[in-house]
C-alpha cells in the first residue's frame, strides 16, 4: 500500500476519540505560533462526555445516536456509515431508499481469545429496536444479534468520517475511517461512485495478535422476478443484479474489494432456508476459518472477503477495503412533453428553450436523447469492475487531495459551530439530493424523501440560498444557470422554475417563481466575477436581458421599481402587492443586469432608474422604522382577483370561508405588518454574488436585528405550529419564518410561516455577522446545531421538505459573513471585511483551493492546489499588504 504513512498520520490527528475541535489540523505548516498551544488541546483523548457536546468534536454516548454520514460522489447516490459503523441508506438506485439498511458487515475473529469475534460496529441504537419499519416482526436476518463492541465514538472530518471502537474483550485500538473523493474544482473525481474504508488495528497488548479480517455482504441488490449473481473480481467480489423484463433500470451492480494480497474469497455463502446463510457465515468467522468458495450461477446469498493477519505488540496494521458500484439506467422523467410542444412561448429555433451547446457555453456537452436519466459516471465507465479499477489506481492519489482540501478547510480558526455548520452541510453534495446527468450537467432535488426525490428540477427559489457549489464547483453552478437561461426559458423570458429531466426544453404554463429568476440573474452576475471570462458572460448577457425585461413587465408593469403584481415564490404561493423580501431581489438583480451591461457598454439606463425608484419606495414605504413589511395590494393591478387566479395557484382555492376571509382581510397567504425572516433576502443573495448593497444598509441592519429579537425563539414549548412541526418543536429553539410582533397577524398566514428551516437560519445569520452582528448570528448558529446533535436528529442531515435540504447550503455563506473573504476574478481582487479581526480561513476559486490568513494589514494566501492570480486586496476597502 502506497503512502500508507501520510494516511496513518492523518488518521491519528482526525480520529482522536477526545477532539473538542478541529480548527488547526495538527500538520497544517501555516499555523501561527500564537495558535501552536491549540494542538494538544483541540486533538487531547480528554473527550468531555458531558451534557453538552462540544461544536466540531466527537459524537459519543447519546450524541452518537442517529449519527448517519453519507458516502458517495455528486450524483451517483450514497450509502451512509453510521456512527456506530453499521450501513444504511443505501440509495444507489437513482432515488432515495433511506430506510435501507442491508446486511454488511465488517468483522474481525481474533485467536486466542474467548470473546475475540465481533462485528466491527459499536451497540445498537435502542431506536432501531422497536417502533421502527419490521421491528415488530423481530427484524429478522439482520446482523443486530451478533456481537459487536461496547463502545463507538464517531469524529466527522469531511470527507472523511472516523469511527473509534473500544471493548475490553479485545486489545486493540481500531479505528474506522469511510471517505470518498471530494476534491474543490475537479467535479468528475469527486462523482464517482464509490466508497473507501480504511480500518486500523492497533496492539496494545505485549503479545503478537493473530486473527482474520472479514468482510460480509448479502446481495442486497437482487428483486423480485429479477435475476441476481454475485460474480469474480480480483480479491473481491460484485453484486449482481440484472433487473426485470419490465424494469430493466433495476440493473444494478456494487463491488467490493480488498488490497491486501492474501485475500480468500467466499462467493457463496450457505445456500438454505429461513436464516441459514446468516447462520452459518457467523460460525465461520468466530471459527476464524478461512473459507474459499467459488462462484455459483446465480442467487447466492452473500459473499465475503477474508484477510489474515497478525500484529505485534505495539504495532498497527491497516485494511482497505473499496467500494463501487454502477447503475446506469434509470426510469426517471419529469416535465409535461405535451405543455411543451403545444407552448407558443417557446420556438427552439428562434433560440429560445436550445441547449447551451447551442449557443457556444457548453464545451463539454455529450450527445444525449435518452428518454429517461442517465448518471454521468455511465458516460465515463463501462461497468462496476472499471470504477473499482479505476478507484484502486488513484487511490492514493485522491485520498492525498482529498485531505489537502480537508486540512485547508479544517485550519480555519472561524468560531467551531460555523465550522460544524458548514462541513456538515456539504454531506448534501454527495446525498440523493444531487444529481448529475450524462453530459455533466447538474440537476436536483429540493431534498430527499423517504424513498422518493422530493421537489424535483433544481427548484431555483430554493437552490437560490446554496451557496457552497459556486465556489468548490465553479463549472457546476454554471451548468445550472445554463438550464435556466436555455431549456427552461421561453422566447418571452418566462423560466420555469423546476426543469426537465433529462434536461430538455421546458413548459411554461405555470408562474416563474421571482425570486428564483431575479436571483438568477444576480448568480449570472456572480458566476462571471467567479470565473473572470468576458466571453463567457456576452454570450450569456441576452439571455438574462430577456429575462430581466419578463420580470419587470410581469411584476412591475408600471415601472415603479418594486414587485406590485402577484409573484410566485418559495413559500408556494404568490405575494400580492410590494414587499420587501421580493423586491429586495428585484433590486439586486436591477443592480447585478446595470453592471453586467455597463460591463458590455450596453444602455442599462432603464435598469438604472428603476433600481433608483425602487430603493427609494422600498425605503420609505416598505419600512415601519424597524423593519421592512408588506404592503398587500389586489386593486389597480393587471392581475385577475384573487379567486380567480387561485385556480392556478398551489393549494390556494377558495371556499366559501375563505371568500369570507378574502372580504375581510384581503388574499390569503401573505405576511402584511409581519418581521419576516427573509425580507430583506435579496440584499443577503446580493451581497453573497459580490454586489454592494441595494437597500440602505442601516435600514437593513435593523431588520436583521429586529429578526433576531423577534424572531428566534430558545424554547419554542409554547409557540403554535398547525404545519411541519418536527423542524424544531418542545424545549428546542429555532428561528422561526415570520413573526407579528406588532399585531394584524392574518387568519391564513403564508404557508409554512410558523415553521423553522435551517437554511433561513443560516442566511440571517451570515447576514447579521456582514452586519457586524456577530454575536446574534453565532447565536441563531448555535441554537440551530443544538437541535442536529445526534440525539435525537442526524448532524449530517439537515432536513426540510425532505432529507439533505438544499437550503441548508446557506450555511456556507456563514465563511464570507465572518471573513468578507471573496475573489473577484475580473479584477483579481481580494476582498476582506473581517468581524471577527485575524482569521485563517478556507478559500475555493476558479483555479484553486488552500486558506488566506490575515494578520493586522497584512494577508497570506496558500493555495494547497492550483493557483490564485491577485492583482490587489482591499481590507474593508483599504488597500492591504500581501505578503
Amino acid at each position: 500500500m502506497k503512502n500508507k504513512s501520510n494516511r496513518r498520520s492523518f488518521l491519528k490527528k482526525v480520529g482522536a476519540v477526545g477532539a473538542t475541535a478541529a480548527a488547526v489540523p495538527v500538520s497544517f505548516a501555516e499555523v501561527t505560533e500564537d495558535n501552536k498551544h491549540l494542538k494538544k488541546e483541540l486533538y487531547s483523548p480528554k473527550q468531555q462526555h458531558g451534557t453538552k457536546r462540544t461544536y466540531n468534536g466527537s459524537y459519543h454516548g447519546a450524541y452518537n445516536n442517529r449519527i448517519a454520514f453519507p458516502i458517495g460522489g455528486m450524483g451517483t447516490g450514497m450509502f451512509c456509515m453510521e456512527g456506530t459503523g453499521a450501513i444504511s441508506h443505501m440509495s444507489i438506485r437513482h432515488r432515495p431508499d433511506l430506510f435501507n439498511e442491508p446486511s454488511m458487515f465488517a468483522a474481525i475473529s481474533i485467536k486466542g481469545l474467548e470473546k475475540g469475534a465481533k462485528v466491527l460496529e459499536g451497540p445498537v441504537p435502542d431506536w432501531k429496536k422497536f417502533g421502527q419499519r419490521g421491528a415488530g416482526n423481530g427484524m429478522g436476518g439482520n446482523t443486530y444479534g451478533l456481537p459487536r463492541f461496547n463502545d463507538a465514538t464517531f469524529k466527522a472530518s469531511f470527507p472523511f468520517g472516523i469511527m473509534q471502537l473500544k471493548d475490553e474483550d479485545i486489545p486493540l485500538e481500531i479505528k474506522v475511517t469511510g471517505w470518498n473523493p471530494f476534491i474543490p474544482n475537479d467535479p468528475d473525481n469527486s462523482s464517482l461512485p464509490v466508497g473507501g474504508f480504511e480500518y486500523t488495528f492497533k496492539n496494545t497488548s505485549n503479545q503478537a495478535l493473530e486473527g482474520t479480517f472479514s468482510y460480509n455482504s448479502k446481495n442486497f441488490l437482487t428483486v423480485n422476478g429479477g435475476t441476481n449473481s454475485i460474480n469474480s473480481l480480483k480479491n473481491g467480489f460484485v453484486l449482481s443484479e440484472k433487473g426485470t423484463d419490465d424494469n430493466p433500470a433495476l440493473k444494478a451492480d456494487f463491488a467490493i474489494a480488498c488490497d491486501e494480497p492474501g485475500a480468500v474469497i467466499d462467493y457463496c455463502w450457505f445456500r438454505g432456508g429461513w436464516w441459514d446463510p446468516l447462520t452459518m457465515i457467523w460460525d465461520t468467522i468466530k471459527s476464524g476459518e478461512i473459507k474459499q468458495v467459488d462462484p455459483v450461477e446465480k442467487d447466492a446469498p452473500g459473499a465475503s472477503i477474508y484477510v489474515p493477519f497478525k500484529v505485534g505488540p505495539g504495532q498497527e496494521k491497516i485494511i482497505r477495503v473499496l467500494m463501487a458500484w454502477y447503475v446506469p439506467d434509470s426510469d426517471l422523467r419529469y416535465g409535461n412533453d405535451e405543455a411543451s410542444r403545444n407552448n407558443t412561448e417557446c420556438d427552439p429555433a428562434s433560440g429560445c428553450c436550445s441547449s447551451p451547446s447551442d449557443k457556444g457555453l457548453d464545451p463539454n456537452d455529450k450527445d444525449f436523447d435518452g428518454d429517461n436519466y442517465k448518471p454521468w459516471y455511465s458516460s465515463k465507465f463501462k461497468n462496476a469492475e472499471e470504477v473499482i479499477q479505476y478507484l484502486e489506481t488513484n487511490y492514493d492519489d485522491l485520498f492525498k487531495r482529498s485531505m489537502a482540501f480537508n486540512e485547508s478547510f479544517f485550519a480555519s480558526t472561524l468560531p467551531d459551530e460555523v465550522v460544524e455548520a458548514v462541513a456538515a452541510n456539504l454531506t448534501i453534495l454527495k446525498s440523493p439530493t444531487v444529481m448529475r446527468q450524462y453530459d455533466g450537467r447538474l440537476w436536483n432535488y429540493e431534498g430527499c424523501g423517504d424513498n422518493w426525490g422530493c421537489c424535483h428540477g433544481s427548484c431555483t427559489h430554493v437552490w437560490n440560498y446554496a451557496q457552497a457549489i459556486p465556489h468548490l464547483f465553479p463549472s457546476m453552478e454554471r451548468s445550472l444557470r445554463y438550464t435556466e437561461f436555455c431549456e427552461s426559458q421561453s422566447m418571452e423570458g418566462h423560466q420555469t422554475f423546476r426543469a426537465f429531466l433529462p434536461i430538455r426544453p421546458a413548459d411554461h404554463g405555470f408562474y416563474s417563481a421571482a425570486d428564483g429568476q431575479l436571483g438568477g440573474i444576480m448568480k449570472v452576475y456572480r458566476e462571471w466575477r467567479i470565473n473572470g471570462d468576458m466571453e463567457w458572460l456576452k454570450k450569456m448577457y441576452p439571455m438574462v436581458k430577456a429575462s430581466m425585461d419578463y420580470c419587470i413587465e410581469t411584476w412591475d408593469p408600471r415601472d415603479h421599481g418594486v414587485l406590485e403584481e402577484p409573484h410566485h415564490n418559495t413559500y408556494d404561493i404568490e405575494f400580492w402587492g410590494p414587499n420587501g423580501m421580493c423586491t429586495s431581489f428585484y433590486l439586486g438583480a436591477l443592480l447585478a443586469i446595470t453592471e453586467m451591461g455597463n460591463a458590455l457598454n450596453e444602455n442599462v439606463s432603464k435598469y438604472k432608474k428603476l433600481h433608483k425608484k425602487g430603493r427609494k419606495f422600498m425605503e420609505e414605504e416598505l419600512y415601519d422604522g424597524e423593519y421592512f413589511y408588506q404592503k398587500v395590494q389586489v386593486e389597480g393591478l393587471n392581475a385577475a382577483n384573487p379567486i380567480e387566479a387561485s385556480q392556478k395557484s398551489m393549494g390556494g382555492h377558495y371556499s366559501d370561508e375563505a371568500r369570507a376571509l378574502l372580504e375581510k382581510e384581503g388574499p390569503k397567504y401573505q405576511y402584511g405588518k409581519g418581521c419576516i425572516s427573509d425580507g430583506v433576502l435579496g440584499v443577503w443573495i446580493a451581497r453573497m454574488c459580490g454586489l454592494e448593497d441595494p437597500v440602505d444598509e442601516e435600514k437593513v441592519k435593523s431588520h436583521l436585528n429586529a429578526v433576531y429579537k423577534y424572531n428566534l425563539k430558545h424554547d419554542l414549548t409554547d409557540h403554535v405550529n398547525p404545519q411541519r412541526p418536527t423542524y424544531a418543536m418542545g424545549d428546542e429553539g429555532g428561528l422561526l419564518l415570520c413573526s407579528w410582533p406588532k399585531g394584524d397577524q392574518p387568519s391564513l398566514p403564508f404557508v409554512y410561516s410558523n415553521e423553522v428551516w435551517t437554511g433561513i437560519e443560516y442566511q440571517v445569520a451570515s447576514h447579521l455577522m456582514l452586519s457586524g452582528l456577530v454575536d446574534e448570528g453565532l447565536d441563531i448558529v448555535r441554537t440551530c446545531r443544538d437541535r442536529y446533535d445526534g440525539r435525537v436528529r442526524n448532524p449530517f442531515n439537515e432536513y426540510e421538505c425532505g432529507s439533505w435540504y438544499a437550503r441548508a447550503l446557506a450555511s456556507y455563506g456563514l465563511m464570507q459573513g465572518l471573513t468578507g473573504l471573496c475573489y473577484d476574478a475580473v479584477d483579481k481582487t481580494l476582498y476582506i471585511d473581517s468581524k471577527i479581526g485575524d482569521f485563517i480561513s478556507f478559500i475555493s476559486t476558479n483555479s484553486g483551493f488552500g486558506t488566506v490568513q490575515l494578520k493586522g494589514e497584512e494577508i497570506s494566501v496558500k493555495m494547497e492546489e492550483g493557483n490564485i492570480s491577485i492583482n490587489k486586496v482591499l481590507i474593508s476597502g483599504e488597500e492591504g499588504k500581501l505578503i
